[in-house]
């Protein structure tokens, strides 16, 4: 007990600087369902985080020259408890309010990033200079000091980095790591604070009420803002929301979100709500005998379920990066693993492509979230690599969210540009407007050599055919792995 007085102010420093860091991913993690998880949102929250830490750094050092007591430091620290508890509350009533009046989702992460985590972000960083100035006042020695606590402080920054990304996200969810974050540093108050007399410790159990009360009312505003979201999960990768959806017939769907995206919804029937999943069918018009297909993106796996159910002689494997997002489909969405002519693949899906022997006749890729795209899935490169991996007159389709032309366009003219550079042809197919300028669902195919028409299905699928824009032209350059201007 002794050693921990001793070394007080070098375990406040390791902790608040381990805070830092796990409420900078937890600000990824409370935006990413409203605006997103593209770079440009997380450069936002991380300039953001580091503009208020330099004010904390900055005033910290005014507040230690002046005041040199741990009672201000451990003020200073239930303080920050209390501003992190607050963030389930702020998380619906500003962040779910702006979302619905901002269109610019970039604006609304601005906002939302400073509301919710600039005055913790500060708080959390005020530690370091005042217990520099503390400890140096029993070693004159500032250099090896300041030195000394900063380092702790970084090394606090590491282990909170490592510890919320792969142990405390995926187990316990945000609202619980918040919580758990708020009482940590308040028993990290009481634990400084030397003279703690009947006043005190009354205070004390008022704040530890007042941080079980706001963490309640958040969980609660929360769900009455969101009634249609049945289960939170956080996984490795993403905030996962499952809804079940009123129709307006009475129905209702089953639907997966990850970040701002409807990744799957399910009718109540069983049936596929995305129409643009019924592209992926074309495969087997534009290479009739395909029968091995390869799929990048599970996420509920209601395609995969779809072609097992169809195509009962034909096998698909899928590639899908969430362990976790397995599970949910599996208990979620009805998925059999044990079906024999299914294949999963626990992986990225760039690195699958580059890797893998296996041997495709179709490549079906579904691993867009929303608006944001995973670049490294995007570029000539991969798609070269793609194009090794199909058999002869094999098939690549793809589903973009863009508009064919306009402001929104961008996502779509690199990707046609990057497809025509790398396939013999190339189709493209609206799904849900004739809107050129709208973003919607846009399916894109390329075709290795020469495409095998099914003719014989034509007739089923002449409702899709009909919807393929023909002479599609894109001004932008190709899209590589060391040039990808897009999926921000």
């Amino acid at each position: 007990m002794e050693k921990l007085k001793t070394y007080k102010l070098e375990i406040v420093v390791f902790i608040c600087g381990a805070m830092g860091m796990i409420i900078e991913l937890l600000a990824a993690r409370v935006l990413s369902p409203y605006v997103g998880s593209s770079n440009l949102i997380w450069t936002t929250i991380i300039g953001i985080m580091l503009t208020f830490m330099s004010l904390g750094y900055w005033i910290g050092g005014k507040i230690a020259d002046k005041k040199q007591d741990l009672k201000e430091l451990s003020e200073f620290i239930i303080i920050t408890a209390i501003t992190i508890s607050l963030i389930p509350i702020l998380e619906t009533v500003i962040v779910n309010a702006f979302i619905q009046i901002i269109e610019e989702k970039i604006i609304v992460a601005i906002i939302s990033a400073i509301i919710l985590f600039g005055v913790p972000s500060f708080m959390l960083a005020t530690v370091s200079p005042i217990a520099v100035k503390l400890k140096n006042k029993k070693l004159n020695e500032v250099g090896k000091v300041s030195g000394k606590i900063s380092s702790l402080s970084t090394i606090g920054s590491i282990f909170g980095t490592f510890f919320a990304g792969f142990i405390l996200i995926p187990n316990l969810g945000v609202s619980n790591i918040i919580l758990g974050c708020s009482i940590l540093l308040f028993i990290l108050s009481i634990f400084i604070y030397s003279k703690k007399d009947k006043k005190y410790i009354l205070s004390i159990i008022m704040i530890l009420i007042f941080i079980l009360i706001f963490y309640t009312i958040g969980k609660y505003i929360f769900k009455k803002a969101h009634p249609d979201i049945i289960k939170d999960i956080d996984s490795e990768y993403s905030r996962i929301w499952i809804k079940d959806i009123k129709t307006e017939k009475g129905g209702t769907y089953k639907v997966l979100q990850v970040d701002t995206g409807t990744e799957s919804y399910i009718k109540e029937t069983g049936e596929m709500g995305a129409e643009y999943l019924k592209y992926y069918d074309l495969f087997e018009y534009y290479n009739k005998n395909a029968n091995n297909t390869l799929m990048i993106g599970g996420a509920a796996y209601t395609y995969p379920k779809h072609y097992m159910n169809k195509y009962k002689n034909k096998k698909i494997s899928v590639v899908e990066i969430d362990e976790k997002m397995t599970k949910i489909a599996k208990e979620e969405f009805g998925l059999d693993t044990n079906n024999k002519n299914l294949k999963i693949y626990h992986q990225d899906g760039r690195s699958y492509i580059n890797t893998s022997k296996e041997k495709y006749d179709a490549i079906l890729i579904d691993a867009f979230k929303g608006f944001n795209a995973p670049f490294e899935l995007t570029t000539y490169e991969a798609m070269i690599k793609a194009k090794e991996m199909l058999n002869d007159n094999g098939v690549v389709i793809t589903n973009i969210i863009s508009s064919l032309e306009g402001k929104n366009s961008k996502f779509m003219k690199y990707e046609y540009a990057t497809y025509k550079a790398v396939f013999e042809e190339v189709k493209v197919f609206t799904v849900n407007t004739d809107d050129e300028e709208q973003q919607q669902n846009l399916i894109l195919i390329g075709i290795k050599g020469n495409a095998e028409i099914g003719k014989d299905k034509q007739m089923y699928y002449q409702n899709l055919l009909d919807r393929e824009i023909v002479n599609y032209w894109s001004d932008k350059k190709v899209v590589t792995d060391n040039f990808a201007p897009i999926g921000n």
